[in-house]
């Protein structure tokens, strides 16, 4: 377990698949993770059984939790990890309740130490909508800098957006 001040990480269990389907099938997150058809419960339930092994898929989801309830409150994620290249991509999630409480800050800074200390990667990237204010300004105040821009990129109910791309080296 990875614990901060307020927060801790720990891997996804068997039970957190009833909260994952919710976070995972609530259309106001599909905005910003490209999902266009809700997940079924076995769906998830694979997901769960298969997702924790960083150097075979690639990709580890931690549940963030509430240090004072245990409860999960959002989910962080190293996704699309190159070993060689010691670089991964990171997505984080809050429940809509937890927003704006420096909970995300936090939980970037506990994935940094992992992804550094325990994992041995160089340089994390994120991929953030440009009207996605409140990502952008937690990426940077995180300490990711914005390395470019990709035009009319998605394409959300007719309207295109841009992304914006940030990366962060972590230093030893």
């Amino acid at each position: 377990m990875l614990k901060g001040n307020k927060i801790h990480l720990r891997t996804i269990e068997p039970a957190d698949a009833d909260m994952l389907l919710e976070w995972e099938n609530n259309t106001d997150n599909w905005r910003v993770s490209n999902t266009i058809v809700p997940f079924s419960k076995a769906l998830i339930d694979q997901y769960v059984a298969s997702a924790q092994d960083l150097f075979t898929i690639r990709q580890i989801r931690f549940i963030i939790c509430d240090n004072d309830t245990n409860a999960g409150i959002g989910t962080i994620d190293l996704f699309d990890y190159e070993p060689l290249h010691q670089r991964a991509g990171v997505g984080i999630l809050m429940e809509q309740s937890q927003r704006g409480k420096g909970l995300a800050l936090e939980a970037l800074k506990l994935i940094d130490l992992y992804a550094l200390k325990i994992v041995g990667i160089r340089n994390l990237h994120a991929s953030i909508m440009s009207d996605n204010d409140a990502s952008i300004k937690l990426f940077e105040k995180a300490g990711y800098v914005k390395i470019g821009e990709r035009k009319d990129w998605f394409n959300v109910q007719g309207n295109w957006i841009d992304e914006k791309l940030y990366q962060k080296e972590l230093l030893s």
